[in-house]
């Protein structure tokens, strides 16, 4: 039943999340519109989902409606019509009975915006630098795969946007960062002297001038911005929305244009691939309802390593005093109860304490010992990295414990006292042959660690985790690895996404295919870990028996 349980739950993740991804075919119909006295209005878009509805339910809704053919439910479609910055609207849902001329054009096209979302129509035009190149013509309907000039332009675009990245998140941040270190250097340098230092001081003369360099180089890169923001801005796509009216879109604007109709399925193979990659490794846009989660997944996995690196030597140097060196009395037992019901102790309880402990008391005492210059500014004294992972490094140490004093304590007697009848000393013995002999249960007690840790969220919440973090903790900027920075995990992700987004239709996909992704991050990592610890085992057999 477990089995059953497991695989039907990653086959509805799978399904429902992943399925998002394909491109689905566009219809366009005329909907006569119960709530407008049976007007007929054009729609266009893709199909989502079909739900069977009665008819006393749609009555009790307000909607004037009758049975057709006498029966008394109706199909009624969820259907996304995109243009959201027109209508208002992503999603609708339209009855099947009062759908009409159902068509499926070729020419129609998904364009996926970095704002508002898709774009559900036709392409009218293209336009180069302010002047039309491309014009749809009587039985000539807009075919990207056979429009040299779109494809020309768009990628041509794409290369200047890449470019405009690269200085926005690269070099500009790059200047930012060493200025704020200059600024800093002269504030210590301000306070190690008791105040404000001497124009002629050969530290500040060598802080101005790096200054300036700093400064000339920010400006020689805001001027290619201004340059190649220039070259991008007149180049648009005129499209036409269901009801005829003209939209002008710029192709910066643009991510992907999509003509599903039109495409085969090696074709649509191709793009569904693409889409799941770009999932994985693109960052997250439109209120997390759009692009990819690498941040969540790098913020998620780096966190989890941390936690694994801290709560193991803890965890077994506690268990290994406990069982091998604490004397057995009521103190021990006390110890031992102790441990236990932390294990039962609520996440969030351990989140609270980690905001308190960790991340006020330490962190604020690390600020004013070592960062006294970024002050009032907190460096440590805020939610990061490194605190999230004390945080479950502390809420998993019971679970490495237990399982580590168990692995202790099958090993037999016997072996200690061979060991130290051939001359070793104690802290030999347990160096060379009781740990590795116990490894197995220590990786045990990694693997439970690792699977409560992946999944937790509460105490994150408080600590570290944020909806969107605009850098990765790991850069090219000096120290690289950052700690001290808040960072994105899948889990948050999932309730962000889920519960917090403006726009719940088109996020609820993201957050199977979210879900999915954690549990498979989760599967890898103690995968790995079961795969050490049977080879630990492996070799230590022979010494067991």
């Amino acid at each position: 039943m477990c089995m059953i349980a497991v695989i039907g739950l990653l086959f509805i993740l799978a399904v429902r999340g992943f399925g998002h991804f394909w491109p689905a075919t566009i219809i366009e119909a005329v909907y006569y519109d119960i709530a407008n006295e049976n007007q007929p209005v054009p729609v266009l878009g893709q199909l989502v989902e079909t739900k069977e509805v009665s008819l006393e339910q749609l009555q009790s809704a307000g909607m004037q409606i009758e049975s057709v053919n006498g029966s008394q439910f109706m199909s009624r479609h969820l259907m996304k019509v995109g243009n959201r910055d027109i209508t208002g609207q992503d999603f609708v849902w339209v009855l099947q009975d009062y759908l009409h001329n159902i068509e499926q054009p070729r020419e129609l096209v998904v364009i996926e915006r970095r704002e508002w979302g898709n774009f559900y129509g036709r392409v009218e035009a293209l336009k180069k630098e302010g002047d039309i190149v491309w014009q749809a013509q009587a039985g000539q309907a807009f075919d990207r795969l056979d429009n040299p000039l779109f494809e020309e332009q768009f990628s041509r675009v794409k290369t200047l946007i890449e470019a405009i990245d690269k200085i926005e998140k690269e070099d500009i941040s790059s200047i930012n960062h060493g200025l704020e270190r200059l600024r800093l250097k002269e504030r210590r340098l301000a306070l190690d002297y008791g105040g404000p230092l001497p124009d002629n001081h050969v530290d500040v003369i060598e802080i101005k001038q790096m200054r300036i360099v700093f400064n000339k180089h920010y400006e020689s890169l805001q001027k290619e911005l201004a340059r190649l923001y220039e070259a991008i801005s007149r180049d648009t796509l005129i499209a036409l929305t269901a009801d005829g009216k003209k939209f002008e879109i710029p192709l910066a604007k643009i991510v992907h244009v999509f003509q599903p109709n039109a495409m085969s399925l090696p074709d649509k193979m191709a793009a569904y691939l693409y889409k799941l990659v770009e999932f994985l490794t693109d960052e997250p846009r439109e209120a997390n309802t759009e692009g990819g989660i690498f941040p969540a997944i790098f913020g998620t996995v780096m966190m989890v390593i941390l936690m694994a690196v801290m709560v193991t030597p803890f965890g077994v140097v506690a268990a290994v005093y406990l069982h091998e060196y604490a004397k057995q009395g009521m103190v021990t037992r006390l110890i031992r109860v102790a441990v236990n019901n932390l294990a039962g102790v609520p996440s969030i309880v351990y989140g609270v304490f980690g905001l308190g402990f960790f991340v006020y008391f330490i962190g604020g005492n690390i600020d004013t010992l070592f960062f006294p210059e970024a002050k009032p500014a907190p460096t440590f004294g805020t939610p990061g990295m490194l605190w999230a992972s004390l945080t479950l490094a502390l809420l998993t140490l019971p679970v490495v414990i237990v399982a580590t004093e168990e692995g202790l304590a099958r090993i037999p007697r016997s072996i200690r006292e061979g060991s130290l009848a051939l001359g070793a000393t104690k802290a030999e013995t347990l160096w060379r042959i009781i740990i590795p002999m116990a490894s197995p249960a220590m990786m045990t007690g990694l693997i439970l660690a690792v699977a409560r840790a992946a999944g937790e969220v509460a105490p994150l919440m408080l600590v570290g985790v944020v909806k969107l973090a605009p850098s990765l903790p790991i850069d090219g900027n000096y120290p690289f690895v950052h700690l001290d920075q808040k960072f994105m995990h899948l889990g948050f992700h999932i309730y962000d996404v889920g519960f917090q987004s403006p726009n719940v239709e088109a996020a609820r996909p993201l957050v199977y295919a979210t879900s999915l992704l954690l549990v498979a991050i989760i599967a890898i990592l103690n995968f790995s870990a079961v795969v050490m610890r049977n080879h630990l085992r492996e070799k230590y057999k022979s010494l067991e028996s």
